[in-house]
């Protein structure tokens, strides 16, 4: 049986109506730039993430960027985030001229480890040289939570802004210390992304920040419009990063419908953890588990380990099963990044799991015969 990774078109089929006349109600009013569904879906999302305020972009990427823009950040500046995340979280950061300054994983959650970045700060490493550590960036990688309390503990201490990179855990939620916390909303800002194969996915690239602070939602919603407050008045650079009003009907539509998609993806990922009870894949684990979390991890992607995954990986997709290495060249190992001064060994743990992490088909219209399927050929891979 072949099993593709992700079939947005199954996703679609129940959907196509209403999908449809939201997208015919914005044609019909011919307003495609903001406007009223961009702030409906705004409210909407504000809503769902428990804050006050929720600023449509128009990427993932562009709500990292114009996030660290809010808070001024740039030359002379110093970010700590993670190593292994999508190049997104280090490339905003760079193109502000500021300075990624990486601490290593957790090896079970592959988040951000609270240890790494304490030691990190009391120790700042040469390569920081007259930078000032200004902002902490946790990745919620894969649909899981950063454990926030003690990096957010580390934020209060040593006066550093905190930007949630949530673009792969929207609705995904932690047990704050203040009661059950969604990704996104315990930060100054959260960051979202609506790329296709996001759990919550566009037809086309989109984003989304949050936050609780009046003054940041003013300065992102300056932002995103050339940094103008008021038309051809200009107040600071900044570029266009407006969500489209299409896709904000799209989403709108989808958003009705995301907690019913988690809940699927968290039946298939008990599936799978069954099926490799005992063997040698080593299935995620979702650590806030039983702590009266109903979206303690989101399965944005299920993400096995496994040794020989290259091997792995090769055989799965002769038999037709869909996989993907998320991913398989840490960030300060990248071509693009060597200036920086990172080297291989600096940090082991994101490295060995670029080695060994491959994810499988998660979303929610598998059905279980798919599931044996893809459980079965990863058991025969990998031995």
């Amino acid at each position: 049986m072949k099993v593709p990774l992700l079939d947005l078109k199954a996703q679609y089929a129940p959907l196509r109506e209403e999908i449809r006349t939201a997208m015919d109600e914005v044609c019909d009013a011919q307003q495609f730039i903001l406007g009223a569904r961009v702030q409906a879906f705004e409210a909407h999302v504000a809503a769902y993430c428990g804050v006050p305020y929720a600023i449509g972009l128009s990427s993932g990427t562009d709500a990292l960027l114009a996030a660290l823009m809010s808070l001024d950040i740039g030359p002379g500046d110093a970010v700590i985030t993670s190593p292994f995340t999508f190049f997104a979280t280090i490339g905003s950061i760079v193109r502000l001229g500021a300075f990624p300054l990486m601490a290593d994983i957790d090896p079970v959650t592959f988040n951000l480890s609270p240890a790494g970045v304490r030691s990190l700060i009391e120790s700042p490493p040469r390569r920081l040289k007259k930078r000032t550590i200004k902002a902490l960036m946790p990745v919620h990688l894969f649909g899981q939570c950063a454990d926030m309390n003690p990096l957010l503990d580390l934020a209060r201490q040593y006066g550093l802004c905190v930007i949630e990179d949530a673009a792969q855990a929207i609705g995904a939620e932690y047990p704050a210390r203040t009661g059950v916390s969604k990704a996104g909303a315990m930060g100054d800002i959260g960051c979202f992304s609506f790329f296709p194969s996001k759990n919550l996915g566009g037809f086309g690239d989109g984003g989304m920040a949050v936050t609780r602070n009046a003054t940041l939602d003013s300065a992102l919603r300056t932002i995103r419009v050339h940094g103008s407050a008021e038309q051809y008045r200009h107040d600071r650079l900044s570029g266009n990063f407006r969500l489209d009003a299409l896709q904000a009907a799209v989403l709108d539509v989808k958003l009705k419908h995301l907690e019913s998609w988690h809940a699927a993806r968290r039946v298939h990922a008990a599936f799978y953890d069954h099926a490799f009870q005992g063997s040698k894949v080593q299935a995620p684990r979702s650590v806030y588990a039983g702590q009266i979390l109903t979206n303690h991890h989101i399965y944005n992607q299920y993400v096995i380990r496994v040794a020989e995954r290259d091997r792995v990986q090769a055989a799965l997709q002769k038999a037709g099963i869909g996989c993907a290495i998320y991913y398989p060249v840490p960030m300060h190992l990248q071509p693009c990044f060597r200036y920086l001064g990172y080297h291989t060994g600096d940090f082991p743990e994101s490295e060995q799991a670029a080695r060994e992490v491959l994810a499988l088909p998660i979303y929610p219209e598998l059905t279980e015969a798919m599931q044996q399927a893809v459980a079965d050929e990863v058991l025969k891979a990998a031995g």
